[in-house]
């Protein structure tokens, strides 16, 4: 897959590439229960539907681990990615990778052992007791590889692959729909079939997001990076909000299964029917509470690399984006729910179920009250996910706490008991709960996108104030060995002052001067050598040449092209050289070209050699020759992010 730039590419093409992969694997995960409960419910009536619903918090808490780990990784990861510390990106998902397999272990054993306690936690009726065991049993055994698979997809959508990670969910949620039919009635397993199909799929997952481990695109993963340390717990600070949100909702749910089973039992519906709808209800409201979540943390990485990288107004403009996607969602969905819900509940209850008729009562009020507030919750989610992106683990933190504990459940309450409306202010209590939440996140919404508006003028401010001096643009040029670093010094370099760059992208402006193909001086551009009975190398030098002094009529920085030569005579340049011993070039050619240790030395010397031939023949000088640059660093003893730091600081001097 082609190599997506988070810092430079069309927002609305990075949007698609990463939210519509990201939506669809959200949705994967919602149509594991729904197809268990659309099947069961077919196969077993209305006590198989319950028992899915009572082992749904269960799930809910395996996802919350989950996202704890995986969407904080994913979020630190794409931080450092755009601070430009692949070191520290990488620790980041070899701890990930750790600290996921040894949780999701330990808490599918006491998810094992506790489990007949957890279900009448969980609310479930004496009818129900017998079908929500032998479905959690099962469920249980299958835990570790949900939460592996779950936490490494946020890793491996942040790493550029969105399109690998939906794959992945879809194919085990392909494998699950075919068994459930095959083994809730060709075997005439019941819920134990369902059960058993879902983690067949989730297994299969699982092993694909291991694969992917193996071809990491933004990193390179040694032993050490799989080492837990105090840094684990930023990861944790960072996935604090998805968990809370996941663990508020656990709460909600909990409740609600108890509250509707108390006082379903007190009403024509009685006990197992609310259980049962609830669960029905709750898992096609999942449908669109998945999208409108896939879409904002399908921007997540696009927001925390450009945040990292200090652009703020690329960050601005994919709220906006967001934002409108999300309540255009909200809309639809709206519409559909409202206008058919009887035939969406009829998908997952039989017309001759001595219930249906009851359900689908109870269904249209619960319809009607909660798929009413989806607009709402556009805003709520869309913000929650900004500020966890930008890593204000608090704030996203007590947005979700904020409706699912201290709103809902009292107001709920208030109205069930004290108003005495039983089940159904149960019911209405969401929306009540969803417009104060929303009127609150319109507040923290607007405060901190006039944040992002406030650095972007203090941002412009510093940039004319420090890449000048005496009214005189800054150009610095780069040149340096093979395998030293120096492209990624000037890359860091050029963001961190809010400059150009110009490394690969003048072969196409060379091109346009020269006359010649685009595609003949990138290959010339690569070998770097002299063929001297071609005319072609003068003309691609001499227009080379030309592009890079009009280039410097403008604060830049440019990589190679002898650039240092050309404007010797400019005041204003900044000539700087990066070098370092062969060990460290073998050593990088390794770890970033993926070249083989026997490889890397014969490219690392042959194209250092042709540099300096190519260098030697156009400047009658020497590359090495460190008289012709004004700071040389020596890239074994400095990180490229210490040397860019250094020449910046130099440059703001």
């Amino acid at each position: 897959m082609k190599k997506l730039d988070l810092g430079k590419d069309n927002i609305s093409k990075l949007l698609f590439a990463f939210a519509l992969p990201c939506v669809i694997s959200s949705l994967i995960n919602s149509v594991y229960n729904i197809v268990d409960q659309i099947f069961i419910g077919q196969g077993v009536g209305t006590l198989g539907n319950a028992a899915t619903n009572v082992l749904f918090p269960l799930v809910i808490i395996l996802n919350a681990v989950a996202s704890l780990i995986g969407a904080g990784g994913a979020a630190n990861f794409s931080l450092k990615l755009g601070e430009g510390k692949k070191n520290e990106a990488a620790k980041s998902v070899g701890q990930v990778i750790t600290l996921t397999l040894v949780a999701s272990i330990v808490l599918s054993l006491l998810a094992y052992i506790f489990l007949p306690v957890l279900v009448r936690l969980f609310g479930c009726t004496d009818n129900v007791y017998s079908y929500a065991l032998d479905y959690g049993r099962i469920i249980v055994m299958g835990a570790p590889f949900m939460i592996f698979y779950s936490s490494l997809a946020n890793t491996i959508r942040a790493d550029g692959a969105p399109k690998y990670s939906m794959m992945m969910l879809v194919i085990g949620a392909i494998i699950n729909i075919i068994l459930d039919p095959i083994f809730i009635f060709g075997f005439n397993m019941g819920v134990k079939g369902g059960a058993l199909a879902t983690i067949i799929g989730q297994i299969i997952s699982c092993g694909i997001a291991i694969r992917y481990l193996f071809k990491l695109k933004s990193v390179k993963l040694s032993r050490s990076d799989f080492k837990l340390d105090k840094n684990i717990f930023r990861v944790l600070s960072l996935g604090l909000s998805s968990f809370i949100t996941q663990a508020t909702v656990l709460i909600l749910f909990v409740f609600m299964n108890n509250v509707l089973t108390k006082f379903g039992a007190s009403s024509i519906y009685g006990a197992d029917i609310p259980l049962s709808v609830y669960g029905i209800i709750s898992k096609v409201n999942s449908l669109y509470i998945s999208t409108v979540i896939g879409i904002s943390i399908g921007a997540q990485p696009i927001i925390g690399f450009n945040y990292g990288a200090g652009n703020k107004l690329r960050v601005q403009e994919v709220l906006k984006k967001v934002l409108i996607v999300n309540f255009s969602v909200g809309i639809i969905f709206n519409i559909l729910f409202v206008l058919f819900p009887e035939q969406i509940l009829g998908i997952f209850v039989k017309k001759s179920d001595v219930t249906y008729e009851l359900c689908m009562e109870f269904g249209r009020l619960m319809c009607h009250s909660f798929i009413l507030v989806c607009g709402l919750n556009a805003l709520e989610m869309t913000t929650s996910v900004l500020l966890q992106s930008l890593g204000k683990v608090f704030k996203a933190t007590m947005l979700a706490f904020t409706r699912q504990i201290i709103l809902l459940i009292p107001i709920s309450l208030i109205l069930s008991i004290v108003f005495n409306q039983g089940i159904y202010g149960v019911l209405y209590a969401g929306l009540i709960a969803d417009i104060i939440t929303f009127i609150l996140a319109i507040f923290v919404f607007r405060s901190e996108y006039k944040i992002l508006s406030k650095d972007r003028v203090e941002e412009k401010e510093e940039v004319v104030n420090k890449v000048k001096v005496n009214n005189k643009n800054i150009v610095i040029t780069i040149q340096r060995e093979y395998g030293s670093g120096g492209r990624f010094v000037g890359k860091l370099l050029a963001d961190s002052l809010g400059i150009n760059f110009y490394d690969k992208e003048l072969i196409s402006m060379t091109a346009k001067e020269s006359g010649l193909t685009k595609e003949y001086i990138e290959s010339q551009d690569e070998k770097k050598t002299l063929n001297y009975q071609d005319n072609n190398n003068d003309l691609i030098f001499l227009s080379e040449q030309k592009v890079v002094k009009k280039l410097a009529k403008e604060s830049c920085v440019i990589v190679g092209r002898c650039a240092n030569y050309t404007l010797k005579d400019n005041k204003n340049v900044l000539k700087v050289f990066i070098y370092n011993s062969e060990e460290g070039k073998v050593a990088r050619a390794i770890k970033y070209f993926g070249l083989n240790k026997k490889d890397a030395l014969k490219t690392v010397r042959k194209v250092n050699k042709d540099r300096n031939k190519y260098y030697k023949y156009y400047t009658n000088s020497d590359l090495n020759d460190m008289s012709n640059y004004d700071l040389c660093f020596n890239s074994d003893k400095m990180s490229v992010e210490d040397i860019a730091n250094t020449i910046k600081l130099i440059v703001n001097k």
